[in-house]
């Protein structure tokens, strides 16, 4: 979810961080522009990743109101850590380049900008917050209805839970496509002032994902609300393709999609996937699209398969017929995993260890080497993979979690992962040696029941 590339506050130490209240308050876009106006692009700080703690205090938040509210949590363990492995990963290429959309809007502002408005100016300021709003519904909305744009933006809607672990699905490519739709406002909106904008449009909108607001009388009117969100996300014939807001719904009464919440909502894909590995949820849809699109006959109609909607068929509408959409009967059963409550522990675990190094490889980028950060973001990759593995109870899942452990423990040994407290360094390497133990002879034992078959 990072829109500034990390290294910037590798070339200007004096980089700003935000205040508690600021933390806060830019969850809800509730920041005065004499507080986040700059002059400068490398002034602006990196909000996304200054919210990481108010993510996390949000959703432990979510879980409580939840449990006293409901006798139950928000979400269940498995979609949740499917969600935020998809978050890490959307965020990874930060590590080594630029966003697209800063590194093509800059270079349209310093190549072919017509005008500068003042980047000091409140006018500025509110005109920047409706012009990204505007260019998100844009996006937003052709993400929907463009289908080698959803390839990318149904691992946000793979989720059939809907809580603020959800709003962290984010997918890798996405931001390939969706900069073309601000690129405008580079002709006269310094990079500065896009780069807050752009920053709490996207950080209003985790605060949306969650059941346990119900709605918010007058605001519903003018706001993106987690009712109107809830029904964005539903699988419901009458939630398809409704309410793209970012931060305003203005914009969907205004062009014709909106739609109020009146029934029980039903979450995630038309046609779900019943998957957590995590590479299947981010790119199982470009799969399908390279399928149809050799087995579609004639040119116009393998053009189609990419730029019409993802419910396009030859003889079909451009966005599919509202029929093929399946009823929800109101009876559907989430997909779970088989894995046991002790596996799915185990994993939330694994999870947590690796999102500690993952947190430390971002504050010290400028400090590792290429070889430690290559390193690093392999052992990232192969955690999220094998937890995937084991929560779909996949056959190679032990042996696929034994070579991580291994590859942890050697990473580790040779410095390439460094303890987080390091008097817990020998408590480290005995868990990860019982861990390869346990394993390995769990692999061994699947082979040795395979060759006897």
């Amino acid at each position: 979810m990072n829109i500034l590339q990390t290294r910037a506050e590798m070339k200007n130490p004096e980089v700003q961080h935000v205040s508690f209240s600021q933390g806060f308050r830019m969850l809800f876009y509730l920041i005065q522009p004499n507080e986040t106006s700059f002059q400068n692009l490398e002034e602006v700080p990196n909000y996304v990743k200054e919210a990481t703690p108010f993510f996390i205090s949000l959703m432990l938040l979510e879980l409580l109101v939840s449990w006293l509210h409901k006798g139950k949590p928000s979400g269940r363990l498995d979609d949740a850590l499917t969600s935020m492995s998809a978050g890490v990963l959307s965020r990874l290429p930060h590590l080594f380049f630029r966003s697209i959309e800063m590194t093509s809007y800059i270079y349209i502002w310093e190549n072919y900008r017509l005008f500068n408005l003042p980047w000091d100016s409140s006018w500025t300021w509110y005109l920047t917050f409706l012009s990204v709003d505007f260019g998100y519904y844009w996006f937003h909305r052709m993400a929907h209805e463009v289908n080698i744009m959803w390839a990318a933006h149904q691992t946000h809607h793979s989720s059939e839970d809907y809580n603020l672990s959800t709003a962290l699905r984010q997918s890798v490519i996405q931001n390939y496509t969706s900069w073309i739709f601000y690129s405008p406002l580079a002709l006269c909106i310094p990079p500065s002032v896009y780069a807050v904008h752009i920053q709490f449009n996207l950080l209003y909108q985790f605060w949306i994902h969650t059941e346990v607001i119900s709605n918010l009388g007058p605001l519903e009117l003018i706001l993106n609300t987690p009712s109107h969100h809830r029904v964005h996300h539903g699988r419901n014939r009458y939630c398809i393709d409704k309410n793209y807001a970012g931060t305003l719904i203005i914009w969907d009464r205004i062009f014709g999609t909106f739609e109020a919440e009146n029934e029980q909502v039903a979450y995630g894909l038309t046609h779900p996937i019943n998957t957590f590995e995590p590479f299947k949820v981010q790119f199982h849809h470009l799969c399908y699209i390279w399928t149809i699109f050799w087995t579609t006959p004639g040119f116009f109609h393998k053009f189609s398969v990419l730029f019409k909607g993802p419910g396009w068929g030859p003889g079909k509408p451009r966005l599919g017929l509202h029929e093929d959409i399946p009823e929800v009967t109101g009876k559907e059963v989430p997909f779970s995993s088989s894995a046991s409550q002790l596996l799915k522990i185990y994993a939330g675990v694994q999870f947590a260890l690796m999102l500690a190094f993952y947190e430390e490889t971002f504050v010290n980028t400028a400090a590792l080497s290429q070889v430690t950060l290559l390193l690093r973001v392999f052992f990232i990759i192969l955690t999220l993979t094998t937890i995937g593995f084991i929560l779909d109870q996949r056959p190679k899942a032990a042996i696929m979690e034994t070579l991580r452990c291994l590859v942890f423990l050697t990473l580790y040994r040779y410095g390439h992962l460094k303890p987080f407290v390091p008097s817990l360094s020998f408590v480290f390497e005995i868990f990860f040696s019982i861990c390869i133990a346990f394993w390995g002879i769990r692999s061994m034992t699947q082979l040795a029941s395979c060759l006897w078959r």
